[in-house]
């Protein structure tokens, strides 16, 4: 009987998967309108594997949202046009660059447009009359996502305030928002990259190219290496180099730097994952670097 319990017992991804499909079918039954954040990142990617898994054999029952700041990498776009076709699903895209060249919002001085996507992200949830909405944040990327609950309340202006947070004993969620208000939803939040890894290399979830080492031509800024293009980089005196690298996490290119990796395969990014002692937004976000409370003063304003 012991035996047979055993080897019938979860192991750490088998609970980690079983609490994220948990959190999806609770949305899906409580919630009206709930729509999934999707940029093609590693972390939106295993976030829809997810939601496929939760309500297989039916489709995944709510849309992709992507906040597209004109700066994205073309291997992560291709990849998400792909993906979205492929699963027969609807995506929403809220353009940053539409803001910027009708005057709603202006360019920043130093060409970063991740704090650009507040206002259209906020926007794209008042038009869609989005409830709820899945977010890949994970507690371990940074302080203040680390406070954050599974169920984030937001006001009515998108804005999150820590004091509101619920408790979430034995894994109850509390959804009940006012007219006006939403709920982000976070299924990802007890993981840590290594744990994404991990899951990704056990399902062989398919990434776009630039996760794994490749040559590619980048220039050194505030100790990271970025990729040239029309966002403003590089500058003058900033060398651009060829050299072997890949991306811990995808963002807007002008503040997403690479770490230089041989790592090719799933399995060696485990390797090179597991002996790191920087956590992946702060090694390579350079928007997370503006302040010691840069993240949590973007979610006060509606940031993700």
């Amino acid at each position: 009987m012991r035996t047979e319990l055993a080897e019938h017992r979860l192991d750490h991804l088998d609970d980690l998967e079983a609490e994220s499909i948990h959190i999806f079918r609770e949305v899906a039954g409580e919630f009206e309108r709930p729509v999934l954040l999707f940029s093609g990142g590693k972390d939106s990617v295993v976030m829809l594997h997810l939601a496929v898994k939760a309500f297989a054999p039916a489709p995944v029952p709510f849309a992709l949202l992507h906040v597209d700041t004109g700066h994205n990498f073309e291997e992560v776009l291709r990849y998400r046009d792909e993906t979205v076709e492929r699963l027969g699903l609807r995506l929403v895209v809220a353009s940053v660059q539409d803001y910027i060249d009708d005057g709603r919002l202006s360019e920043r001085p130093d060409g970063t447009r991740n704090p650009l996507q507040t206002v259209p992200l906020l926007d794209a949830i008042t038009e869609g009359r989005f409830d709820a909405v899945f977010g890949g944040g994970r507690r371990d990327e940074e302080k203040a996502r680390a406070k954050e609950r599974v169920f984030s309340l937001r006001d009515a202006f998108g804005a999150w305030d820590p004091r509101r947070q619920r408790p979430e004993l034995w894994e109850l969620y509390n959804g009940r928002h006012a007219p006006g208000e939403h709920v982000r939803v976070f299924p990802l939040s007890n993981w840590t990259e290594l744990d994404v890894w991990r899951y990704i290399a056990r399902e062989q979830i398919e990434l776009p190219s630039l996760y794994y080492a490749h040559t590619r031509e980048v220039f050194r800024r505030d100790g990271m290496w970025l990729t040239a293009g029309e966002w403003g980089g590089p500058r003058p005196g900033e060398v651009v180099e060829t050299r072997t690298v890949r991306y811990r996490t995808v963002g807007d290119m002008s503040c997403t730097g690479a770490v230089e990796s041989e790592a090719r395969t799933v399995e060696a990014v485990i390797l090179e994952v597991a002996g790191s002692r920087l956590t992946e937004r702060g090694a390579t976000r350079a928007d997370d670097r503006l302040s010691e409370a840069a993240m949590e003063d973007r979610k006060k304003e509606g940031y993700f």
